[in-house]
């Protein structure tokens, strides 16, 4: 199936991009439009998911925007990539643990490029460098359309981390790729989009 391929080489707020996701989903719905993939970057942003607990939250001056995506606290901010997937399971596979995999798949793939070994986690989800989190997922799934995605921390800075509790999780334990490695990184959204789209191809 042909995904509409979309990058933003400007920050897009999170409100925004929800609005665009959430058009998609209702086109999808009514068997219209594409399925949508979307690398973007968004200002610093805290998003809870339907998981969150108000005590992830240790800074009370922030501001919290709640979604609908799976997981709990997060946090985006510029110089980590969000990808954004919009994807009709009716006419793919209905797996979500299929997709997931997919998801995990990909940003090992992506982190490989770099030579930094990404791995998975039965107890939490997400792509871990030795004991560190580098990239989180969060889906929603409405009538088999699966919507939101992942983000990979490229070279965002991890301080503001401290201010939550990220995905129910020691902020400390937070990493980057420019952190492992150093060196500055090009070409990145390309790279994303040719990993997953080549991934997805036959899901």
């Amino acid at each position: 199936m042909s995904i509409e391929v979309k990058i933003s080489k400007s920050r897009i707020s999170y409100k925004k991009a929800m609005l665009f996701l959430n058009k998609r989903v209702a086109l999808l719905k009514e068997n219209d439009g594409k399925d949508l993939l979307w690398v973007l970057e968004h200002p610093i942003t805290y998003t809870a998911g339907i998981r969150s607990n108000s005590n992830e939250i240790l800074d009370k001056n922030i501001k919290i925007i709640y979604t609908n995506r799976g997981g709990k606290i997060t946090l985006h901010n510029p110089g980590q990539k969000i990808i954004y997937l919009v994807l009709n399971l009716n006419k793919r596979k209905k797996d979500i643990r299929k997709l997931v995999n997919i998801i995990e798949k990909s940003v090992i793939e992506f982190l490989k490029i770099y030579n930094i070994v990404g791995k998975t986690d039965r107890k939490n989800i997400g792509i871990w460098v030795k004991n560190k989190k580098i990239a989180a997922i969060g889906l929603k799934v409405s009538n088999w359309i699966a919507y939101h995605g992942c983000s990979i921390n490229i070279s965002n800075e991890l301080k503001a981390y401290e201010k939550i509790i990220p995905c129910g999780l020691d902020n400390k334990k937070i990493t980057s790729v420019y952190k492992e490695k150093k060196k500055s990184i090009k070409n990145i959204d390309k790279k994303i989009v040719n990993i997953f789209i080549k991934n997805l191809k036959h899901f």
